[in-house]
Formats: C-alpha cells, structure tokens, sequence
C-alpha cells in the first residue's frame, strides 16, 4: 500500500503512455472531423442516456455506502494528485468489470462482482487504473466507444451516413491499446507490478482461489507472447477483434517487460515527466507508431473505405446534424 504522503505531483499521462496507445490516438487524430462528430454524438444527447441507463440501477459510494471502496477510489486520484474526484458507484453485475466515461463530467462504475472476487490490494489496481484514463485523458473516445456499443445495430435515424462498423472497430483498436497506459498507471499508483499481476490473474481466472500461483501466470504470460505460429497470430486477431481489453496475458507480459525496462522505477523514484513538459516533437514515427497508424488504416480499408472516405462521411453527417436538438 502507497504510504499516506505518496504522490506523484504533476505527473504528465505522457510519462507512463504505452506506445500503442500513442500510436493509436495519433491514427485516430488523424481523421478529418473525427473528434467533432465524437463530440456531437453526445451533444445529441447519446451521453445523457448512456447515463441513465448505467446508472439508474446502481448506487453511489461515498462516506455512507461502502467508505472503504470509496477511501480507494479518492486515494487513487490523490497518488496521481488529481484534485477532482468523479463520482463512484456500484452496480449489480455477475462480470467483473469497471468503466469510466463522461465527456463533461466522469463517473466511474464497479461491478458487484468485482468487488466480490478482489481484495483491498487488488481493488486498488482497478480503481487506479480507472483513475488514469481520467488524467490521460481517455473519456471522449471511452465514452463514445461506450455509445456505439450500446447503439448495435439498431436503425437511428440521426446516425444515418455514419460509418458506424469502422468506427467502433477503430475505436475499439484504441481502448485496447489505452488501457496498457492504464495498467503502468495502476502499477505505479499501488508502487507495486506485481499486485497487478495478480489482479489480472484472478480476473482472468474469475475467482480468488487460494491456489492460483501467479509465478506459474506470469510463465504462461510469456509463453503466449512469444512468436507463434501464423495460424496462431491470425487467431488472435480474430479473438481480439471485439475486445474492449487486451488479452490478461497479454497485458502481464507488457507491463512486466515496461518494468524491466527500468522505467516504473525510475518515476516512483520522482524522475518523470510532468504536466506543461510534453514534449513538442512528434513522437508517433517510430516502430508502433507506423504499426498502429497502418493498423487503423487497415480497419477502414477493410471496411471498403480509407482515411480520406471516412472523413469525408463524417463531414457530411457533421454538416447535417449541426443545428440538430440534443433531444
């Protein structure tokens, strides 16, 4: 547990961004209207309904419900020295999972089931990891992600020339690679890789089983990253497809190897970039970045249309919609 005067003051989402996850919004940046359209979407009112919807059945934690969760919630924001805390509830779920979104105004939402299969330790990880989708600035694309699920396949009117396949799948690109970004974050919040780890074990497992060994994890972590076979690779793309998350082995094997790198230690030992030192060169034309770039490229052009297609669609549907009501 982080001791109480543990802060990492100023800390800039850039010091702890995985690569994918700046190559991906860097592709995604790159498409004309994008983050307009994004923008309008919940202008229209997508967000408020989202909200109701999440949040009708669930209960809102603070010094009266469940303290101690809502003691770890306040905490997480505080190590990343965020001052403003969204609020926390809980819903009845039999998966565990949490979400963060709200373009104007972040909440955050547990699953019942997640806070029955972890421990303090480990419930720490997932509410620190939710805490650094807010500082990194995650929400807009988290909660328009979050709308287009929920949309599916039904016939709206409004949305009508949206692309709407492309960019869920490219949308969905991004969240897995930005919440790579959000375990880093969980690590240095708790100063401990390992409990991560764990977290991720158990909820891969879905159970807090006395017996699940996190070394023999971690060896079967590595195991699946290793290069596979070309069947192999082609049917992890295909597994991946619709995740909103990356693979729990996956996702162990990255951070461990961020950690090896001597990175993790490095900012909890106070070396790390802080908020107004971004960096001002591009960094994206690097090997993820060319990666990432052409992998969203891909998602468009296996959807019969490119780059230029998408923006010129989302142009138009910005043009129609911009005297459009929020109703």
């Amino acid at each position: 547990m982080p001791a109480k005067a543990y802060r990492l003051d100023e800390i800039s989402p850039r010091a702890f961004q995985h690569p994918a996850d700046r190559a991906a919004t860097a592709a995604l940046e790159q498409i004309p209207y994008l983050d307009a359209v994004l923008r309008r979407l919940i202008q229209l009112g997508y967000e408020r309904a989202l909200r109701q919807f999440s949040l009708g059945a669930a209960v809102r934690l603070g010094d009266q419900q469940l303290p101690r969760i809502w003691a770890l919630h306040r905490e997480a924001f505080d190590v990343l020295d965020l001052a403003e805390v969204p609020d926390l509830y809980m819903t009845a779920f039999p998966f565990a999972n949490a979400a963060t979104f709200g373009a104007a105004k972040p909440v955050v939402v547990v699953n019942s089931e997640l806070i029955r299969i972890l421990d303090e330790d480990r419930l720490r990880v997932v509410l620190a990891h939710e805490a650094a989708h807010v500082l990194a600035d995650h929400i807009l694309y988290r909660t328009a992600l979050l709308i287009l699920l929920r949309i599916g396949g039904r016939s709206i009117p409004v949305l009508a020339g949206l692309p709407l396949m492309a960019l869920r799948t490219a949308l969905l690109e991004w969240e897995r690679a930005a919440e790579l970004s959000a375990d880093r974050a969980a690590a240095l919040v708790t100063r401990s890789p390992m409990t991560v780890c764990g977290t991720m074990m158990t909820l891969a497992a879905g159970e807090a089983a006395s017996e699940l060994d996190l070394d023999a994890f971690v060896t079967q972590a590595i195991e699946y990253s290793e290069p596979a076979s070309g069947v192999d690779r082609l049917s992890r793309l295909f597994l991946q497809l619709g995740l909103t998350h990356p693979m729990p082995v996956r996702r162990v094997h990255e951070l461990l190897a961020w950690v090896r790198k001597g990175e993790y230690d490095r900012i909890v030992d106070g070396e790390y970039l802080r908020r107004g030192e971004e960096y001002t060169l591009r960094e994206e034309a690097d090997v993820a970045g060319q990666h990432y770039g052409e992998r969203v490229r891909n998602i468009f052009r296996d959807a019969g249309e490119s780059v230029a297609d998408i923006g010129k669609q989302l142009g138009d549907w910005l043009s129609r919609n911009r005297a459009s009501g929020s109703d």
